[in-house]
């Protein structure tokens, strides 16, 4: 980063909105998404098994594209770097409504999830940069504006659905207005670029031993977000007979405390620090599948799922922050937390129906308290080590080792 921009906290506060309205869109691509599934299958011709499979491939494509995107950034500089994966993922909205079956369904999703996840790590590193420089947490937030993207895209969708409009033409609209927004958007991040003798990093690398450390936690989070997303509606049906519309408010409810909770996280962590922000969201993760647990009634049930999506609400955005800052190469240590926070989510959906095939969905949930309280014990890996040395650097106006206007 250059020295004009290290003491320039305008320009940073610029830059941040512009990172931030980035998350949003990227946000809105999964929500238009994630509305039109039932069109895909029935235009696809899957069954729901078939679907099932096809619905792991983004997951499968973001964990191999990911590692790429250090190696992108490197050779083309951060914003330019940005600005072409975000098109790339904003304009493969388009790809799984005109798969016509299963094969080519998969291929269009493994894109999906590939360009998903490139643009996934250059954003966050971004963000990680600005928080940096700025001194003070705005990873939540940023998180939090991505959440925010992803209930306007489903909003969208849900209009469109209701219309009874093609998904087709619903997203070949969507993709052009989000990628025109992206490109906007990205006009502002920061230009980020190597200097000529470093380095480039690998294309493909495993992901470092710290950034192991931090995508264990982030994969406790993620398992419980993904479990309680997909199974709680499930849950209140089947275990608590409760009526669809009252289940189906459960999800809604989930996904809106995670919005409010990371968009209001970043004042919580500059307050309390990571550590005990993570730890106090574990207690309340854990507490929350308890109550989903030994739920007498439904209204119990909604109350553990808040608790559940208010505890692990920050825990991800704060493991992508120290990953940044755990090593010299910030890209491959947040590739490497995103990639097992992404096969968390993955798998998490189909070890809850495994357990519940093999027990019950109340031991399914019981899994997800424990490794909720794996939160409490292991926060103590997202210390914010380097933050007085940013402290002294900013202080002396001096630019950021291996980066240059």
């Amino acid at each position: 980063m250059s020295r004009e921009m290290a003491t320039e906290p305008g320009r940073l506060k610029r830059a941040r909105a512009a990172v931030a309205a980035v998350f949003c869109v990227h946000g809105a691509v999964t929500g238009s998404f994630a509305t039109r599934i039932p069109w895909i299958q029935d235009h696809a011709s899957v069954s729901a098994g078939q679907l099932g499979l096809a619905l792991a491939f983004p997951a499968l494509g973001a964990s191999v594209a990911m590692p790429l995107a250090g190696a992108i950034s490197h050779r083309f500089g951060a914003r330019t770097a940005l600005r072409g994966l975000l098109a790339l993922w904003t304009l493969s909205l388009v790809l799984p409504s005109l798969a016509p079956n299963l094969f080519t369904l998969c291929a269009a999703l493994f894109a999906f999830g590939a360009t998903a996840g490139m643009s996934d790590v250059a954003m966050n590193a971004l963000g990680v940069e600005i928080e940096n420089r700025l001194d003070r947490s705005i990873m939540s937030g940023l998180h939090g504006m991505w959440s925010a993207g992803a209930l306007i895209g489903s909003a969208g969708g849900t209009l469109a659905a209701h219309l009874g409009s093609d998904a087709r033409l619903h997203h070949v609209l969507a993709a052009a207005t989000l990628t025109a927004l992206g490109l906007i958007a990205c006009q502002g991040v920061l230009d980020l670029r190597s200097t000529p003798d470093e380095e480039p990093p690998p294309r493909f690398a495993l992901p470092p031993r710290s950034a192991l450390v931090i995508g264990a936690i982030g994969f406790c989070a993620v398992f419980a977000e993904g479990a309680s997303l997909d199974w709680s509606a499930v849950y209140l049906r089947d275990v608590l007979d409760t009526s669809p519309g009252l289940a189906a408010a459960s999800t809604t409810a989930f996904a809106l405390t995670m919005a409010v909770a990371r968009l209001a996280g970043d004042r919580i962590v500059d307050r309390f620090g990571p550590v005990r922000t993570v730890r106090v969201g574990g207690v309340l993760a854990t507490a929350g599948g308890l109550l989903v647990v030994v739920a007498p009634r439904p209204g119990v049930a909604l109350c553990g799922f808040g608790l559940i999506g208010l505890g692990v609400a920050v825990v991800v955005p704060l493991a992508f922050a120290a990953a940044g800052r755990s090593g010299p190469n910030p890209s491959q240590a947040i590739a490497g937390v995103a990639t097992i926070t992404y096969t968390s989510g993955l798998i998490a959906p189909s070890a809850i129906g495994a357990v519940a095939d093999a027990t019950s969905l109340v031991v399914s949930f019981g899994l997800v308290t424990a490794l909720a309280l794996g939160l409490v014990l292991g926060a103590g890996v997202l210390r914010m080590a380097g933050r007085e040395s940013l402290k002294v650097v900013s202080a002396q106006d001096a630019p950021v080792p291996g980066r240059r206007p």
